[in-house]
């Protein structure tokens, strides 16, 4: 029997397909669940919602403002905490469907390290760590943006772990393939790039920001080049330790998805796009196996990082 040519190994994880949805866009796993159509053979991972070691209640209103291309974001993390997630939300999800990654976040070390090794004892199949949330104002942009806070983040979590851990790099610093280096000599087993990129609207009437938190984080098509960007320049890095990437940042298109596995990715992140078509990973993956076949390729896994110069 032919293999099926979306499927692919992500941090030795089978996944149906290279599609992962991104945290914060899905919520715990369930809700999105209940859209006519939707099937979980579309999708090769879920990531839930940011958690954290507490409840959180999040930032104040408004949390969201659509912007042109895009859309910002300051949802500050609300979640029930970890103990609930584990013993309310994970024992509901169907494991035989999809894979299901935590995303682990916090304002200290130790807490990403209570937090992790929570999961660690859970049924979770992976562990993404947030290490540059643009929209908590304590922990997640001062870790993410410094390589050395990056790097003792994800040590600390190593720790405390065997399962697969996902680092979610942010596109605000300086040098983002240095910050990749050493969180691989950290014990990364694979990056997420990019998480969204800092911005803000104002509104003109009240001479007020509109996003309660002031600032937010910018996601969809208006920032899909520089996301683009940035898997290449980790793709450099990563590569060369066998290291894999979701590609995320504006994808809303079959041609989109190819071209962040062309510059690096393994699996591609969708995200912002869910909220006006929920749909589209369908589309998304017919898309990439028609590319696939019109090239002559057997499988997804040979798109990643085949772009030339």
């Amino acid at each position: 029997m032919a293999r099926d040519p979306l499927q692919i190994e992500f941090c030795g994880l089978p996944m149906a397909t290279p599609i992962v949805l991104l945290s914060g866009c899905v919520g715990f796993g369930e809700e999105y669940t209940r859209v006519q159509g939707f099937s979980h053979a579309d999708v090769g991972a879920v990531c839930l919602k940011g958690t954290t070691g507490q409840a959180r209640l999040g930032n104040p209103p408004h949390r969201v403002c659509e912007t042109p291309g895009g859309m910002l974001n300051a949802i500050g993390l609300q979640n029930p905490g970890v103990d609930t997630v584990i013993a309310n939300i994970l024992p509901g999800l169907d494991f035989s469907e999809t894979r299901f990654i935590a995303n682990v976040s916090g304002s200290t070390v130790e807490e990403y390290e209570y937090v992790t090794k929570r999961f660690d004892e859970s049924d979770i199949d992976a562990i993404e760590i947030n290490i540059s949330c643009p929209n908590v104002k304590e922990g997640g942009v001062a870790f993410g943006n410094d390589p050395e806070m990056s790097a003792r983040v994800v040590a600390a979590c190593r720790k405390y772990t065997d399962k697969p851990i996902i680092t979610k790099l942010s596109p605000n610093q300086t040098d983002i393939a240095e910050n990749a280096r050493r969180c691989i000599d950290a014990g990364s087993d694979a990056f997420a790039v990019i998480n969204t990129l800092m911005g803000m609207a104002v509104d003109t009437a009240t001479r007020k920001p509109i996003i309660g938190n002031v600032q937010g984080g910018l996601s969809g098509p208006a920032i899909k080049p520089i996301a683009l960007l940035k898997v290449h320049q980790v793709y450099e890095v990563a590569k060369q330790h066998n290291v894999p990437i979701i590609g995320q940042g504006g994808i809303t298109t079959p041609n989109d998805a190819l071209e962040f596995l062309i510059a690096g990715a393994s699996t591609i992140g969708i995200g912002t796009a869910l909220f006006y078509d929920p749909l589209i990973c369908r589309k998304i993956n017919d898309g990439i196996v028609a590319y696939l076949a019109d090239n002559g390729m057997a499988s997804v896994g040979e798109l990643t990082g085949s772009l030339s110069r």
